[in-house]
């Protein structure tokens, strides 16, 4: 049974194409949620810990998010090194995908963005992104109003997306590829991973469905995907054990069989590679951070 409850957010888009919005520190916008829309976040005070799908890591003033649609997340303020309000904490634009599809469809130039897209329905942090600058953007965007919004919003896009250091978060959201034939084929292997992360799956097989030779298919899915095939079939299971940690009450060695790990040790063993913490550490954490503010989190 879930302990966590989130909120899903629906964002009203009739009078306008992006929705700037900013607040402060406690308030009842900072809550576990998701929506539709992808969300561009500057934290502009204190220090916590930042909740992206499956990802826990720490954020602080400045730090700059990307978000992709559908994607949980909730940025919690720690309440022990701040005990005075923050009258602006976030500040933030959310814009639907369609968007910028159809950015894309009619100016070919928005294609150059696809790959910032697809890395953020994993979650972005643009490490060492100028937070003055960030804030200059959002202020302009804040201030401006009806097409002189829109290429405020535009110019900051163009910024991001040069930023060279892009680091993905979560691996609960794969990312969809482009579909040329190569990687249509290596997107398929990729699907199929994602629903059935729980069976086995050798590289041998998964080359074997992508119609290539398994020297071929590493090489391409490498390419695809920035990972090593079983670095990639682990990473999903990772991303499907953490979310059951925080959500479920099953025991650690079930949801490592479940996901689809053969044994606990290894299964202990990769978490700790890539998590930098033990499953029930990590459980332990979610459940202190998140529990508590399920009424309330960013």
């Amino acid at each position: 049974m879930s302990i966590i409850v989130h909120e899903y957010e629906y964002v009203d888009r009739a009078t306008e194409a992006i929705r700037y919005l900013e607040h402060g520190w406690p308030s009842d916008l900072c809550r576990w949620h998701s929506h539709r829309e992808y969300e561009l976040h500057l934290v502009a005070a204190t220090r916590g810990l930042a909740f992206v799908g499956d990802h826990i890591g720490a954020f602080g003033p400045g730090d700059l998010f990307l978000t992709g649609p559908d994607l949980k997340h909730n940025w919690i303020t720690d309440e022990a090194s701040h005990d005075t309000p923050v009258e602006i904490r976030d500040m933030l634009v959310q814009f639907h995908p369609d968007t910028m599809g159809q950015l894309a469809q009619a100016f070919p130039e928005f294609g150059g963005m696809a790959g910032m897209w697809r890395l953020a329905r994993r979650g972005i942090r643009f490490a060492g992104f100028d937070p003055d600058e960030a804030r200059t953007h959002f202020e302009t965007i804040r201030e401006s109003r009806g097409v002189d919004r829109i290429v405020a919003f535009i110019r900051f896009l163009a910024r991001i997306n040069a930023h060279e250091d892009k680091r993905g978060l979560s691996v609960e959201t794969p990312a969809p590829l482009e579909a040329n034939s190569k990687q249509a084929r290596i997107g398929e292997v990729v699907n199929h991973i994602s629903r059935n992360h729980a069976e086995r799956l050798t590289l041998e097989e998964a080359a074997d469905m992508a119609g290539m030779s398994p020297a071929a298919f590493s090489r391409n899915f490498r390419k695809a995907t920035g990972s090593k095939f079983v670095e990639f079939v682990n990473r999903v299971r990772i991303g499907q054990a953490c979310a059951m940690l925080y959500a479920t009450d099953e025991q650690v060695s079930s949801i490592c069989h479940c996901v689809g790990f053969q044994n606990l040790a290894n299964f202990n063993r990769q978490f700790m590679r890539m998590k930098r913490t033990t499953p029930s550490a990590y459980r332990r954490l979610a459940r202190a951070e998140l529990a508590p503010h399920e009424r309330g989190a960013a």
